[in-house]
């Protein structure tokens, strides 16, 4: 047998047995219980609009300011990393190694609940709900600021040679050459980075929210408690996607984009 043959022969084995196993899914599914428990119209009616003027509002707001306090940190990290004082390069590795380590809703419990047991004077704006996301912003700049040190060190080095070559300082260079390059470089993982952090936001439930504060999994959380069904689930799930999807295409473009460019 050729060895096409054997191709073709195997690519057919292969859409056979997922076609069988899709009609096994059909046929074992029990439908009218899945309908009933995770796609009732009418418990699905009764989370419009709150669960898209709070709940979808709060994860967009909730994901702006960790990324973007993330951003500034993690910068300032990635600064300190690559700086030629050694302890600034002590300090940020041993803060990114920690916090690239722990597990975010584990930071996000300590900020909530055993940082004001330790500092009694500690209140951060916002409440519970803000120290959750200061904790979200000090795991998010970890990543990012691996990311931007990738990126810089990504720039050739003889960017950095001709700037110096023209009189500039070595501050102005990084500011004007060297960070304008690194960010195009990162802008595709940087993207990955803010999708993790709108999925992370699910995290903040454990800090305790007030109900104007809840984000979709909170709420969808609440709500199946009350109407004893699974519906918010799965409308928190396709709202997450809708807020999701296009920043993954998106990344998935700028990469293509790049690769064009090299």
């Amino acid at each position: 047998m050729k060895p096409s043959t054997r191709r073709r022969l195997f690519r057919a084995v292969l859409y056979v047995i997922f076609l069988v196993a899709v009609a096994a899914l059909v046929i074992v599914a029990d439908w009218e219980t899945i309908a009933t428990n995770f796609l009732d119209l009418g418990v699905a009616a009764e989370q419009f609009p709150t669960i898209i003027t709070t709940a979808a509002k709060n994860v967009v707001i909730y994901t702006f300011i960790a990324f973007v306090g993330g951003l500034i940190l993690g910068l300032t990290l990635a600064l300190m990393k690559l700086s030629p004082v050694a302890p600034y390069r002590w300090v940020a590795t041993a803060y990114i190694e920690t916090f690239r380590g722990l597990p975010a809703l584990l930071v996000i419990f300590g900020f909530a609940y055993a940082v004001p047991i330790a500092f009694t004077e500690w209140n951060p704006p916002g409440g519970s709900t803000g120290a959750g996301l200061i904790a979200l912003i000090v795991v998010s700049a970890a990543y990012i600021a691996e990311t931007i040190r990738a990126g810089i060190e990504a720039v050739p080095k003889g960017q950095v040679e001709a700037a110096r070559s023209l009189g500039m300082r070595p501050s102005w260079t990084m500011i004007s050459v060297v960070l304008p390059q690194a960010f195009r470089i990162i802008t595709p993982p940087m993207t990955n980075e803010l999708v993790i952090i709108i999925k992370d936001t699910s995290l903040l439930f454990i800090a305790g929210m007030a109900l104007g504060d809840r984000e979709l999994t909170t709420f969808a959380r609440d709500a199946v408690s009350q109407h004893a069904n699974s519906t918010p689930l799965v409308m928190a799930a396709l709202l997450y996607l809708v807020i999701t999807l296009p920043l993954t295409r998106l990344v998935a473009r700028l990469e293509r984009h790049n690769q064009r460019s090299r």
